[in-house]
């Protein structure tokens, strides 16, 4: 083994420091864009959506301090904690969004406010499934560099079934997983990667019936705003 166990920690870590920070910057535009447009959903302030964006604040500094060998959260365990209250706060932001659907009025909320908080919930959404899929499968990506051969996937990428197409040693990096997330989150359904284990399976479930709460139902009462 070529490689110990905390540096392999750190380094399959670093790589999705990118995308933590992506989601964190999605509710913090949209904090930002509604102290400055003076929206207020449900009467709640502006920086509730900063509250919602601390789990990714915390996740985003420990993955750009493994770019050094070290980072705040000394366990996975600790790392999936995060991941989950991410998970947890995407529920929370699209169920104030629903109550706000449900209880405002046209004039009270604007197509604007729903488009731009709708799309930073699926974003958000998008981003946190990603990297859930990439902390999960094979023990998470620390276990996956130390193990690269792929005997037990949960997720059958393309380039498991043609290996030929693939370099040589190739593992999913944490964008093949945001991309499934991407695609998933899209069609509602698994597209050119297909989840094996029941849990992949569950996550996948999970994360469609997210996306297609916040695209049909805000979509749909967006229209009808701009419309109107």
């Amino acid at each position: 083994m070529q490689i110990g166990e905390p540096g392999a920690r750190a380094q399959s870590r670093s790589e999705a420091a990118p995308a933590a920070l992506v989601a964190l910057l999605v509710f913090v535009v949209l904090a930002v864009v509604s102290w400055l447009r003076d929206w207020s959903l449900i009467g709640l302030p502006w920086w509730i959506w900063l509250v919602i964006a601390l789990p990714a604040l915390l996740l985003a500094i420990d993955l750009s301090m493994t770019y050094r060998g070290r980072g705040l959260v000394r366990s996975r365990n600790a790392a999936l904690v995060l991941l989950g209250l991410l998970v947890l706060g995407n529920f929370v932001a699209l169920a104030l969004l629903v109550a706000g659907l449900v209880t405002a009025s046209t004039s009270e909320l604007t197509g604007g406010e729903l488009l731009l908080t709708g799309f930073a919930i699926w974003a958000a959404d998008v981003i946190v499934f990603g990297l859930w899929f990439w902390e999960l499968e094979g023990g998470g990506p620390a276990a996956r560099l130390l193990t690269p051969k792929r005997t037990t996937p949960e997720f059958q990428f393309p380039q498991d079934d043609n290996p030929q197409f693939a370099p040589e040693g190739w593992r999913p990096q944490v964008w093949d997983y945001v991309y499934v997330s991407l695609t998933n989150a899209i069609a509602f359904s698994p597209t050119d990667t297909m989840p094996l284990s029941l849990r992949a399976k569950a996550m996948m479930g999970l994360e469609s019936g997210l996306s297609a709460v916040t695209v049909l139902l805000v979509a749909a009462r967006a229209v009808n705003i701009l419309g109107s």
